[in-house]
């Protein structure tokens, strides 16, 4: 069994250095906060009095921290991991922070000869207490195989993003299309009810259409990702169908700030000529709008 440093012991690393020592590994951590460590070591795990000790002999450290300049701090304070780690270990930051900030640590950590990945998760703090998290792992193919066997004890699923810095990348994105997407639910569960129509009904329906199955998964490798743009839903009867909800919306003194923001960006489709082209259209759109190309 591997020798692991743990750093970072909050609502998600708390459970997830728990499964670790249930899965037989020799456990040492690390966290600011005493009854934290204390609550690991009763079961099991070594305490260490700063970051540099806890990773002393250690063959793989994780990382799991509330923002970016944390980590930098643990990896490269005065008492920071980089005074002791082996240049043999492999450090895995499972921390949700800013992407350039994680490249630029890695960049660092290279430059001073040691091994470094990205690894945040997907998931609850449910699914970290049952070992069920989702892993997304950001590194070299060497490195992601190294740490497969420590990871799979957190996790029941295990992706590899494609490269260093791409674990972080696709968690940013999610997390970002997930919190905008529960705003604009709200809105839409609120329109519900003010027009007195079942929440359940809802429900049922947007469960097998785009609205609740998303169009990553639906519309967009049928049409736009496919180069097809003819249209099976015009941007134009898109605009009239959301106009019509916003116009409701406003009789019913409903606030629809995400729907009037996405009414913006199909404004600007129909002005770019788009309007008889398909709504998938919209990621050219923004591709445009973004000064991305686009060859459609």
């Amino acid at each position: 069994m591997a020798s692991v440093a743990f750093i970072g012991l909050g609502q998600m690393g708390s459970p997830m250095a728990t499964n670790l020592i249930k899965h037989g590994h020799q456990l040492r951590v690390y966290d600011i906060n005493p009854q934290a460590v204390k609550t690991l070591v009763d079961l099991g795990a070594n305490a260490a009095a700063t970051p540099a000790e806890c990773v002393t002999g250690a063959s793989v450290v994780i990382t799991m921290l509330p923002n970016g300049d944390l980590v930098e701090s643990v990896l490269f304070g005065a008492h920071g991991v980089t005074k002791t780690l082996s240049k043999d270990a492999l450090v895995i930051d499972m921390s949700t922070i800013h992407p350039l900030q994680s490249d630029a640590m890695c960049r660092r950590m290279a430059e001073c000869g040691f091994s470094y990945m990205d690894a945040p998760v997907g998931r609850t703090s449910d699914h970290a207490i049952a070992g069920t998290l989702l892993i997304l792992a950001g590194g070299d193919q060497r490195q992601v195989e190294k740490a497969r066997p420590i990871l799979m004890c957190m996790g029941s699923e295990l992706v590899n993003a494609g490269g260093p810095g791409m674990g972080i990348r696709v968690k940013i994105i999610n997390n970002y299309m997930s919190i905008a997407l529960n705003a604009l639910s709200a809105e839409a569960a609120v329109m519900c009810e003010a027009l007195g129509l079942s929440l359940d009904v809802a429900i049922d329906v947007m469960s097998s259409t785009p609205a609740g199955k998303g169009h990553f998964t639906t519309s967009w490798p049928n049409k736009v990702l496919k180069g097809d743009l003819t249209p099976a839903f015009m941007i134009d009867l898109a605009h009239k169908d959301l106009g019509i909800a916003l116009d409701v919306a406003n009789q019913l003194h409903v606030a629809m700030p995400m729907g009037a923001a996405a009414r913006e960006v199909y404004s600007q489709a129909r002005a770019s000529g788009r309007g008889r082209q398909d709504w998938t259209a919209i990621l050219s759109q923004v591709r445009s709008i973004s000064g991305r190309p686009d060859s459609l």
